[in-house]
């Protein structure tokens, strides 16, 4: 698969180190650097593009700049790309608004397009856009990206007589590398504080999804991101974790020697 990434700054950067250093080695990944400063109305895509492009057959959308969003039409002709990954890590990169005309734009060509909030909700078969709203989609080639990027899943291995990770790997990374990077620290962890130190891994990294409260999630998207990792370590490590019981009505030092009843 062809992949040419659009990007502008670190945000893309990122991405695109991570999926040539973790992804299918067939792939073929070209790099975009868009311009940084754009009009707030572009008439004319062709004057801030290049007269020619690589040939791609799927293009990650990675600029930290909302006008690049209505140059990907151009750039999807120039390229030949049938395929568009848009992600909203940040509202102010890609808005809601945009992100639906940018859909609609490219399914007028013929051009799938999917616009992950957050980037690591993307699947196989969809991906978030709100708290409780998910769009399915059909395409090979983003299946085929998300495959391997997309929303963390991991295979984590737990000695089940001390409870410590014993092997963790993340089966599929989120594209900017944070899965793997929370993975390769989880070994030596409580099961019990596995899911907690994950949340703290993904912090760590950092996440670089937006810190401003986005009103789809009435949470930061950083956050968001963090609780769909969270959420996957404590699906694995679920059997492992020791739960205390509490009997209503009774006290925890009932039973200790030299205790007296005072019916006695």
């Amino acid at each position: 698969m062809r992949i040419l990434a659009v990007i502008s700054g670190d945000y893309g950067a990122r991405h695109v180190e991570n999926i040539r250093a973790r992804g299918p080695k067939e792939w073929q990944i070209e790099s975009w650097d868009a311009p940084t400063i754009l009009p707030l109305i572009i008439d004319y895509p062709e004057d801030y593009l290049p007269e020619t492009m690589p040939a791609a057959d799927l293009i990650l959308a990675l600029a930290e700049h909302k006008g690049v969003a209505e140059l990907l039409p151009e750039i999807a002709t120039l390229t030949g790309a049938k395929s568009v990954i848009a992600p909203v890590d940040n509202e102010a990169w890609l808005p809601r608004g945009l992100a639906r005309q940018l859909r609609g734009w490219l399914e007028r060509q013929n051009v799938a397009c999917v616009t992950p909030k957050p980037f690591c909700s993307l699947t196989e078969t969809h991906y978030d856009v709100t708290r409780r709203e998910k769009i399915a989609y059909q395409d090979p080639l983003i299946a085929e990206f998300a495959r391997h990027f997309g929303r963390p899943s991991f295979e984590i291995e737990v000695d089940p007589e001390t409870r410590l990770v014993t092997a963790a790997k993340a089966k599929r990374d989120a594209a900017c590398g944070c899965a793997s990077f929370a993975a390769e620290r989880l070994v030596g962890v409580s099961a019990d504080e596995a899911e907690q130190e994950g949340g703290m891994f993904h912090h760590h990294y950092p996440c670089l999804a937006s810190m401003g409260i986005d009103i789809d999630f009435s949470d930061t998207l950083m956050h968001v991101s963090g609780n769909i990792m969270r959420d996957e370590i404590a699906d694995q490590v679920k059997p492992f974790k020791q739960v205390n019981y509490i009997a209503p009505g009774t006290r925890n030092d009932a039973g200790k020697e030299g205790e007296t009843n005072d019916e006695e």
